[in-house]
């Protein structure tokens, strides 16, 4: 038998890439192998399921096992790959050896630390994967008060699925307004007013310097000498790829694994698609990309070389108190934002100099005009 194509990691990257390449080819063997469980879901919904009423196992599309046979593949689950050696096309699982034809690097981003002091720091959740959600719905279940540390795009979307889910929300991140990264200030205000609606709390500004166990649950120590008090502490301050492997396997790495076009690192038949990648010098941690990335490979894994076009990539954020839709301006590319509209219904347009359309911030009524203003944007990857 011919080595098999192995794929670390079985989150959307990893399972859609091997959906992609079982399309073209049904004959080379191709193995999965997760630290995880190895079941099926969609990452974006671990911010829905609260609104919805819904568990890990609610939001799991389907189990290892039955993701096996669809796939005509092996899927190792709770297996945790060790050490990766490139120049003979093996990797490693502890003292066990495998080797493969071609190796994807499919395994993601991490949840960011952050450094907490108080008997309770340990009590700080993350919400990067199924089983991660199914630890924290259990930690809440019955409880009432929740507070998100961070007020991104994920803290943000946590904060409006909680109060969805009947939970008493506030938020704690030291920046000016929400989305900082992605939002003009008047975007921010309108996402803003509609968290507010629902019931959430903002302190924006200040950091949470202690956690500690408190009569009736949690106490919140903050920079700016408030003290709040909860039943829960999710984090939600970002994401960083996952490289330290790939480094010591002598990969090339800047924010992530550094890939061509062709999805191709530094070394010949090792690839990386998904959060971990940075292709042509873009790390985008969203799925429009991971998906055109995923078709992409899987021909130049079956025998077509194929590099990869990212096209417009606006990015639709479920916050339904306010709804919005964010297409950043390009990478390099200078612009000036124009804002018109008031409350929660926002149209703040990015152009360059020549009048050309960079980006767009739409909230409320304005996102039904993204259709239209997606024709006008500029290719990220042409």
């Amino acid at each position: 038998m011919s080595d098999p194509v192995v794929i670390i990691g079985t989150g959307l990257a990893g399972y859609n890439l091997a959906r992609e390449f079982r399309k073209l080819d049904s004959e080379t063997p191709l193995l999965l192998i997760t630290a995880d469980d190895g079941r099926s879901y969609s990452k974006p919904m671990l911010s829905t399921g609260f609104g919805k009423n819904k568990d890990a196992d609610g939001l799991c599309m389907a189990e290892p096992g039955a993701m096996a046979e669809q796939l005509q593949a092996q899927v190792w689950t709770h297996t945790r790959v060790t050490g990766i050696d490139p120049g003979h096309r093996r990797l490693w699982i502890g003292e066990e050896s495998l080797v493969y034809r071609d190796l994807v690097l499919a395994w993601g981003a991490e949840v960011l630390s952050v450094p907490i002091e108080g008997d309770a720091a340990d009590q700080l959740f993350t919400v990067n994967d199924l089983q991660g959600y199914g630890r924290f719905r259990q930690a809440v279940e019955g409880k009432r008060k929740v507070l998100i540390l961070g007020a991104g795009l994920i803290g943000c979307e946590f904060a409006n699925d909680l109060s969805l889910g009947g939970y008493a929300v506030e938020m704690v991140a030291p920046c000016e307004q929400l989305m900082p990264a992605l939002l003009p200030v008047e975007a921010a205000a309108a996402v803003q007013g509609g968290l507010e609606a629902l019931g959430v709390r903002l302190h924006l500004g200040p950091v949470l310097n202690r956690l500690q166990y408190a009569a009736n649950g949690l106490e919140v120590h903050l920079s700016d000498g408030q003290t709040i008090a909860c039943d829960a502490v999710v984090s939600a301050v970002g994401l960083r790829p996952r490289i330290e492997l790939a480094a010591a396997a002598g990969l090339a790495v800047n924010r992530g694994v550094v890939v061509d076009r062709l999805l191709r690192t530094s070394h010949a038949h090792v690839y990386a698609l998904g959060d971990c990648a940075e292709v042509d010098g873009l790390n985008l941690l969203y799925v429009m990309p991971l998906m055109a990335c995923a078709r992409a490979l899987a021909k130049t894994l079956s025998g077509a070389p194929s590099e990869v076009a990212y096209g417009a990539m606006p990015v639709t954020v479920k916050t339904p108190a306010c709804p919005l839709v964010v297409s950043p301006p390009p990478r390099g590319r200078e612009g000036r934002w124009t804002v018109e509209g008031s409350g929660a219904d926002i149209r703040a347009l990015c152009h360059d100099a020549r009048g050309a359309l960079l980006g767009y911030a739409l909230t409320g009524s304005a996102v039904q005009e993204r259709l239209a203003l997606n024709r006008q944007l500029p290719t990220l990857l042409g």
